[in-house]
Formats: C-alpha cells, sequence, structure tokens
C-alpha cells in the first residue's frame, strides 16, 4: 500500500511521501512545553485555543484514521545566503522567491485525494499547509520522511531539508510507516555556530531570536540590540539550512524559479517602492505576508548593516517616511551609515 500511495504523491508532484497514524501526538509535549517558555513570541496562532487542536489531527476531521504526509522540493541551483556577497541587496529566504507554495501543495494534495478515491473507495479527507492547526514536522517524522534536526526542520537523509511539507488526513485505514529515520545530527552544531542571533538552543529555537521571525511574523520594532545581526535579510533566513551538511546532497528544481526581482533584490530598488509597487512585485509570493511597513522596517535595516555610503540617500527619504515604525529604523540605519562608512561585511551574517 505504501508504495501505491508513494506512487499517487510523485505523480502529484511530491518528491518524498509516507503515512503516519491519527491519533495523540508524542511529541505534543515538547511543543507545549515550547509555548509555555513563550518561544512563539508574538504568533498567537501557536498560542491560543488552536494550540491544543496540534494534539491530534482528529480535532480537525473526527473521521480521521491516517494521515499522509509528504514533502515538496524548493531547492534551486542559485546561490546560497552564506555565498553570496553584495553590500547593496537583499536577501529574501529561498522558499519566497517563487509562486506561493501554498497553492501549489494543496492542488498536489486535491490529487492524492481523487486518486485514493479512484483505488480504495469514498473518504473523507482535509488537506493541510502550513496554514492548519497540525504539527507537521513530526507528523512527518512519524511517517518515516526523516528526523527534526538541531535547527527544528526536517531532515531527510537522502535530500536534505529544502522542503515545504503537507498532510492529507484522511478516514482510510492506510498502513503506516513502521520505523522512524534516526537522528543523524550527531555532534553537529553548524546551524547553531552559524546563527548570527544564537536563536537555536539545545531544545529548539527561540523564535523570538530568529531572523525569520524577526523579518516576517514580528509586526512592531525590531529591538536595537538584535538589529544588526538581522544583516541584509529583509524576508527570512536561510541560514541553518545553508550550512547543513545534508543539503550539500540535496537536488534542485526550477519549478519554483525566482520570479523577477525576488533573487537578491537592490536594497535602493525596495526603499523607493510605493504600497502599490509592493504588492504587485510580491502579491504571488509569500513575501506580502510581511505586509509594507514590516517589509520597509526590514529594508532600512539591512540598508544600515550594507556598510554603503551608496545607500545613505535612499534612507534619508525613509527617514521621514510617514510611517513611525518605518521612521524609526531607518534613522537608527542612517545613524549606523553615517558612523561606519569604511566598508561592509561580505556575507549575509
Amino acid at each position: 500500500m505504501i508504495q501505491d500511495i508513494q506512487a499517487f504523491a510523485a505523480r502529484a508532484g511530491f518528491e518524498i511521501a509516507g503515512v503516519a497514524p491519527a491519533g495523540p501526538i508524542p511529541d505534543f509535549a515538547r511543543y507545549a512545553d515550547w509555548v509555555e517558555r513563550g518561544r512563539a513570541g508574538a504568533m498567537s496562532y501557536l498560542t491560543d485555543r488552536r494550540a491544543a487542536l496540534r494534539q491530534d489531527v482528529r480535532s480537525l476531521l473526527p473521521s480521521a484514521q491516517s494521515v499522509i504526509c509528504v514533502g515538496k522540493l524548493y531547492n534551486g541551483p542559485e546561490p546560497t545566503s552564506t555565498s553570496f556577497s553584495d553590500p547593496e541587496r537583499g536577501w529574501i529566504a529561498r522558499y519566497a522567491w517563487g509562486e506561493d507554495y501554498h497553492r501549489v501543495l494543496r492542488r498536489g494534495l486535491e490529487q492524492i485525494a481523487r486518486d485514493l478515491a479512484d483505488a480504495f473507495g469514498a473518504h473523507e479527507w482535509k488537506a493541510c499547509v502550513d496554514t492548519a492547526p497540525v504539527l507537521e514536522r513530526s507528523l512527518a517524522q512519524a511517517a518515516g520522511l526523516g528526523w527534526i534536526g538541531k535547527n527544528t526542520c526536517l531532515i531527510n537523509q537522502a535530500r536534505g531539508s529544502w522542503f515545504f511539507l503537507g498532510e492529507l488526513i484522511t478516514s482510510l485505514a492506510l498502513t503506516p510507516a513502521t520505523e522512524q529515520a534516526p537522528d543523524r545530527c550527531g555532534t553537529c552544531t553548524r546551524c547553531i555556530d552559524a546563527c548570527p542571533t544564537e536563536a537555536i538552543l539545545p531544545d529548539g529555537i527561540d523564535s523570538r531570536l530568529c531572523i525569520s521571525y524577526l523579518t516576517i511574523e514580528l509586526r512592531g520594532v525590531v529591538e536595537e540590540t538584535l538589529r544588526e545581526d538581522v544583516g541584509r535579510h529583509i524576508f527570512g533566513c536561510d541560514i541553518c539550512q545553508d550550512v547543513c551538511p545534508w543539503n550539500s546532497r540535496s537536488d534542485v528544481t526550477s519549478e519554483f524559479a525566482p520570479l523577477p526581482g525576488n533573487f537578491a533584490p537592490p536594497l535602493e530598488k525596495l526603499a523607493s517602492l510605493t504600497e502599490r509597487e509592493f504588492r504587485e512585485m510580491f502579491q504571488r509570493t509569500p513575501v506580502n505576508r510581511a505586509r509594507y511597513r514590516g517589509f520597509l522596517r526590514n529594508v532600512a535595516i539591512a540598508m544600515g548593516n550594507s556598510g554603503s555610503p551608496a545607500l545613505i540617500e535612499p534612507l534619508e527619504k525613509l527617514a521621514v517616511f510617514d510611517d513611525e515604525l518605518v521612521r524609526e529604523h531607518a534613522i537608527w540605519a542612517l545613524q549606523k551609515l553615517k558612523l561606519n562608512q569604511t566598508g561592509c561585511t561580505d556575507s549575509f551574517s
């Protein structure tokens, strides 16, 4: 039966697939402790009433007996953030360069649901792509797709961690994985050592320090003590995956190739975008989640960290922007550039 599931998944465009049983998730206790420690930051959707729903997928589909977990590769041939160097360009996380993955994965999961019905009969189902209250990585681990690494990404031994994850919860009784992948991070600490904000802790990530959280989920002020370590990241961060040895063997795909202007865009251009231009440029991508004012805040921080005197003039315009959040970060960045015009960093660190 697992061969059938994997064949359906491959036809729907997924590189890895497995089955986990529906029911209480043993890993939920770790998640609950993480929430209790406040490490979700301001992400209320992880801590409110939806937190408890993650304990069992049957809270979403009472008839559920199985969960088909899939992974879709998004790694491309472009340089990594840790090898790309241009002081006047910002970094957008690799997953957000192309079309919004939610629509792509949902189409694939719906195709699997149809194939299951044709092969095994009518069934109730629900497709989930990271917006549902589901512990995706825990389920994928239970389905035998990999282990949860020190950077908290799901790592597949053969193909690394550059995967979007999705789940198809079904009322069908499918044969679940009998073995889980062993944790092969071993004594490696490359992701921990490379994280500029020291967000990766022995028991998981503190979102409040994570560059992805700071540039995407945080709606307000980025603490001044963290701004320099954000580097030139303007949406998300790839560092912990870029340095992971298991990603050295990752396959590449062109399916999520960067839309025009999304690979390391010039900071000066981004600083001049109107709200309408921002929406037009990023409406098809996950970058839109940062919202216009949050995006300009990130651009201001990145320009301040660039060390480039050429960005003083565009920063001066942001320093008188009509939004207080943008102004505050632009003024900080402007002061930083004027104090240090003698060079710039040579990596996105």
